[in-house]
C-alpha cells in the first residue's frame, strides 16, 4: 500500500509547523513555568482555523479531513503541549460532539464560535478519586427536565485555571 499526503494535507502540516515555530516556540518555557494560559496563541490558532479543523464550513469550521487534523496536532504538540491540548479538546471533545449530536440551535449558538476560537471548549477531567482517569470519574449529571443537576467534585489549582475566556 502506498500512502502519500495530498497537497492540501501537506499545506496544513506546513502551516501548523510554521505557526508552532514562529508563534508558539517563543515564550513556551516561560508560559509553562509560570502556568500561564496561552491566550494569544490560542486566539491565533482560531484565526488560522485550527480550533475547528473538521467542523463543517456551514458552522465556520475548516472542513478538513482527519489526517489534516492529526498532522496539525502533531506539529503543534511538538512545540507546545498546553496549546495542543486546547486545540485537541476544542476539536475532538467539544466541536465533534456538538456537530454530531447537537441540535441546530446549539450548533448555531455554540459551534460557530467554538470553530473559530471565538469561544473555547473545556473538559473538566480531574477528580480527587480518579485523577485524570476519565473512566473512574464519579461526577454525575442528573436530567431534571429543563436543567441538569451536577453532583461531584473536580480538582484543579486556581493558579492554572484561566479567567473567563473572552476576547
Amino acid at each position: 500500500m502506498v500512502f502519500e499526503l495530498t497537497e492540501e494535507q501537506k499545506a496544513v502540516r506546513d502551516a501548523a509547523r510554521d505557526f508552532a515555530q514562529t508563534e508558539l516556540l517563543p515564550g513556551v518555557v516561560e508560559r509553562d513555568d509560570e502556568q500561564r494560559f496561552p491566550y494569544d496563541q490560542v486566539r491565533k490558532m482560531g484565526e488560522l482555523g485550527f480550533m475547528g479543523m473538521m467542523v463543517d464550513p456551514a458552522y465556520n469550521g475548516s472542513g478538513l479531513d482527519t489526517i489534516s487534523y492529526v498532522l496539525a496536532m502533531e506539529e503543534i504538540s511538538k512545540v507546545d503541549a498546553s496549546a495542543s491540548v486546547c486545540m485537541s479538546v476544542n476539536n475532538s471533545l467539544v466541536c465533534w460532539g456538538l456537530e454530531k449530536f447537537g441540535t441546530e440551535e446549539q450548533k448555531q449558538k455554540f459551534l460557530t464560535k467554538l470553530a473559530t476560537g471565538e469561544q473555547i471548549g473545556a473538559f473538566c477531567l480531574s477528580e480527587p478519586e480518579a485523577g485524570s482517569d476519565a473512566t473512574s470519574q464519579r461526577t454525575t449529571a442528573e436530567d431534571k427536565g429543563d436543567y441538569y443537576l451536577l453532583n461531584g467534585t473536580k480538582t484543579g489549582s486556581p493558579t492554572v485555571a484561566p479567567p473567563p475566556f473572552t476576547w
